[in-house]
């Protein structure tokens, strides 16, 4: 059975910091990009940041960059999201994906992910 779970959601306030994690069990994990996306209330799902199988390659949207860091351990089959110097419009629930491959400069495409969590939400406070 195929499960990705997030934890690590919470309230901050705005210049604060979270740490998400992602596990994945029922996969071959080492064989897969994983990606982090997040969605608002009336907004589109967003890609945030996506790492490569071996983690040698890593992507970011730009209103994370330089903020976000995305990582992963593949023999923990682990995927964390450090979340830094947070601001309000960090807002909406976090969703971690796993997919085949980054697909290069579409890794930000949520219909290349072919297995999805559940989420977890982060608010961020003015």
């Amino acid at each position: 059975q195929v499960q990705l779970v997030e934890s690590g959601g919470g309230s901050v306030q705005a210049g604060g910091s979270l740490r998400l994690s992602c596990t994945v069990s029922g996969l071959t994990f080492a064989n897969l990009a994983m990606g982090w996306f997040r969605q608002a209330p009336g907004k589109e799902r967003e890609g945030v940041s996506c790492i490569s199988w071996n983690g040698g390659s890593t992507y970011y949207s730009d209103s994370v960059k330089g903020r976000f860091t995305i990582s992963r351990d593949n023999a923990k089959n682990t995927l964390d999201l450090q979340m830094n110097s947070l601001k309000p419009g960090d807002t909406a629930m976090y969703y971690c994906a796993a997919a085949p491959s980054t697909f290069g400069g579409a890794w930000s495409e949520a219909r290349f992910y072919n297995y999805w969590g559940q989420g977890t939400q982060v608010t961020v406070s003015s």
